[in-house]
């Protein structure tokens, strides 16, 4: 029978689905040496956000099948280690849905009626109405950041308290906003008119300090934001000073850059500031929901069957997956790429499957791509089960062509990407090796390995180009690892790709923009 190890506490309803085909052992509070030194007679271990498996506690799990973690974040797991070692990791992404939203609005009506700062005073022995006149969030307007899951109750429910809902996600077509009860906007006009702003989206480095002095000040006095996110998505000293200086009504927050919450200005504030100790999943409900929703993948892996929200590999026999396994990560790859390219909200997704690759099983590859594509937009919460529900609640179409004509290379994957910025392309195919090596961007031939951090530019095939855009990245000590033009005839459109060894610091896109003979550039983080 197999042997199942719980490290963290959960949910008596998740040990009783695991004990239906395993036994079940929970001991908590193991420090890691003493996990190594268990964890081999284990087939499945689950946890919640206690236990940080570490690749040292892989590699020791040496019957290990399926780790499980009974939240979202999978940040204390390395699953890179776990994917070498072909172990599925799988969380719980909708487990807590509910709770968080339900703990924004909560929010959200505590801070615009001065909830916690009656109840104390009354508990004091006051009894001062005048202190804690409210305001009505009827017919006021929400600005809600991100549409996802959480953000899409959010809108439910404010809407059916008559709210006016603006929404700003650029991975979320019009017509799913719409379908919503949102009005799609930038996030410039969100800020400005929003009397309430919540916010939905992960941490990553284009929403860290999102909410930042910049945006604060283009708000309206009486604008109220609510985050039970992630911490550093508001920049909390800019914030604690807008709200001392009045230019905005308030805040509450649940979440911070720093948890525990240690020293902050936000802590002196008064009634126009709620503080809870990230508390958005902290319900009964959710914590018997995650717990039942990860018992029941790790009981289905332990069957054989596959699990539904594996974060590293999809639910495919081992026979697919050990052929596609490569070109999987080279769709994905290409996918994380040309979007990013794209920019902004991706309508349609073109997979073309080229050479030997055109007679293959394709869905794999397409699913690939699409985790790829969304990646940016929804970090860990997107895996190769969800994708394609994913992109299609985003309104992302996507069409699938083969091409086994095209014989550059023994099988090759073409990804065209068409969103609200334009369109992109981008070809990729793998060496003898396996390694990744780009062939084609925008039509144009280039034969480059992907790195962590490049700069594509579009330009005119002109002496000094080269050189000039070298002093520039060098007078702002960026380190080009790489350099490599592509073109289709001599002094006509080229482009550029370069590996870095570090991202370009802020505004020297700008820059490099104004290069005589520049004419588009493009930073890509894979």
């Amino acid at each position: 029978m197999s042997k199942v190890l719980v490290s963290d506490p959960i949910d008596q309803a998740g040990i009783d689905i695991l004990s239906q085909v395993a036994t079940v052992d929970v001991k908590t509070g193991l420090k890691p040496e003493e996990l190594v030194k268990i964890i081999g007679e284990y087939d499945a271990l689950m946890i919640r956000s206690g236990t940080r498996v570490t690749k040292e506690i892989i590699k020791a799990g040496t019957q290990l099948k399926i780790i499980g973690r009974a939240g979202v974040g999978v940040d204390n797991v390395d699953v890179a280690a776990a994917t070498r070692q072909g172990i599925v990791v799988v969380n719980s992404p909708e487990g807590n849905t509910i709770a968080a939203a339900e703990h924004a609005l909560a929010m959200m009506l505590s801070l615009s009626r001065h909830i916690p700062d009656a109840n104390a005073s009354v508990k004091r022995g006051e009894w001062d109405r005048k202190s804690f006149v409210g305001a009505e969030v009827y017919k006021k307007t929400i600005g809600i950041v991100g549409l996802g899951k959480i953000g899409s109750h959010v809108a439910a429910v404010a809407k059916a308290m008559g709210m006016k809902l603006l929404a700003y996600d650029p991975f979320i077509s019009r017509e799913r906003a719409e379908q919503l009860g949102c009005q799609l906007v930038d996030m410039d006009l969100l800020v400005q008119q929003a009397d309430y702003i919540t916010l939905h989206v992960p941490k990553t480095p284009e929403t860290t300090h999102l909410i930042n002095a910049t945006m604060l000040a283009k708000m309206k006095p009486t604008t109220r934001i609510i985050n039970c996110a992630r911490g550093g998505i508001i920049d909390e000293e800019a914030l604690a000073t807008a709200i001392k200086e009045g230019k905005i009504a308030g805040a509450a927050l649940d979440v911070f850059e720093s948890e525990p919450l240690g020293e902050s200005s936000l802590r002196s504030l008064g009634k126009e500031v709620i503080l809870t100790p990230h508390l958005g999943a902290s319900t009964t409900e959710a914590q018997v929901n995650v717990a039942i929703d990860v018992a029941e993948q790790i009981r289905d892996v332990l069957l054989g069957l596959p699990a539904r929200s594996a974060v590293n590999i999809p639910g495919l026999g081992p026979d697919v997956l050990e052929e596609l396994k490569p070109y999987m990560q080279l769709a994905e790859t290409l996918g994380n790429l040309v979007g990013q390219l794209a920019g902004g909200r991706v309508e349609l997704l073109n997979v073309r499957l080229q050479g030997e690759l055109a007679t293959n099983k394709s869905q794999p590859l397409v699913v690939a791509s699409l985790k790829g594509l969304l990646f940016q937009a929804l970090r860990e919460r997107v895996n190769y089960v969800n994708a394609s529900i994913e992109a299609k609640e985003r309104g992302i179409r996507v069409i699938e062509t083969r091409d086994a004509a095209i014989k550059d290379y023994a099988g090759s994957i073409h990804l065209e990407a068409t969103g609200s910025l334009g369109t992109h392309a981008v070809t990729g195919a793998l060496l003898g090796d396996g390694e990744i090596r780009l062939t084609n961007l925008d039509g144009f031939p280039i034969n480059v390995p992907p790195s962590h951090h490049m700069l594509f530019t579009v330009h005119r095939d002109m002496p000094g180009i080269i050189g000039k855009l070298g002093s520039l990245l060098g007078s702002f000590n960026v380190n080009i690892a790489s350099m490599q033009v592509g073109r289709k005839i001599v002094r006509g459109d080229a482009v550029m790709v370069l590996s870095l060894d570090d991202p370009l610091p802020d505004g020297i896109l700008s820059e490099i923009i104004k290069v005589p003979g520049i004419r588009d550039a493009y930073t890509v983080t894979l």
